[in-house]
């Protein structure tokens, strides 16, 4: 429950950009006090990573992310809840065939979590996916994605945290760590 001083509404919405992958919102909060605050916020469908393990390996993808200037962002599989009608969990299970071409026995919920809860409203569901086999048929993106995909090893995965800048694979490697102390 919220403490009384910060509870708010929504009072005004203006769409000032609409893409293909986000929609940008100027939006007016008031507060209990009647005071009033200007948000830009950018919005989302959310997305699913999949933190891919077998016996040895965690699977990871090498791709350019041209926003942050870095031609090889070593990262999670994972893609985009763009799929009318589809869960987190599908849209899961989908990305993990179409960027590295496997499939998994078993899948476990891991964590969903906000981004950057300062100007988006996205979401990202974290899942672990295990029991690793070669997917059927022909497995493709449609999207000019530049995937180099990259087996880890396990047994380096301290390695592979200090690697790793994105925020969704520093989160799902660390939520795998945890998981490993653990057993």
């Amino acid at each position: 429950m919220p403490h009384d001083d910060r509870a708010f509404e929504r009072i005004a919405s203006e769409s000032r950009f609409a893409g293909r992958i986000i929609t940008v919102t100027d939006d007016t909060y008031r507060y209990a006090d009647g005071k009033t605050a200007d948000r830009e916020t950018v919005r989302t469908t959310g997305a699913a990573a999949i933190v891919a393990i077998d016996e040895e390996h965690i699977w990871l993808v090498r791709q350019p992310r041209e926003a942050v200037d870095d031609p090889d962002s070593l990262e999670l599989p994972a893609g985009r809840l763009d799929k009318d009608g589809e869960s987190p969990l599908q849209s899961a299970q989908r990305e993990l065939a179409e960027e590295i071409g496997l499939q998994a026995a078993r899948w476990t919920f891991l964590k969903a979590y906000r981004s950057s809860v300062g100007f988006t409203d996205e979401v990202v569901h974290l899942f672990l996916a295990e029991g690793l086999t070669q997917a059927t048929g022909e497995h493709d993106s449609g999207e000019d994605e530049r995937i180099e995909i990259v087996r880890w090893p396990l047994s380096d995965l301290g390695g592979a945290i200090d690697a790793v800048s994105d925020a969704k694979t520093l989160i799902g490697l660390l939520l795998l760590e945890r998981l490993h102390a653990a057993r």
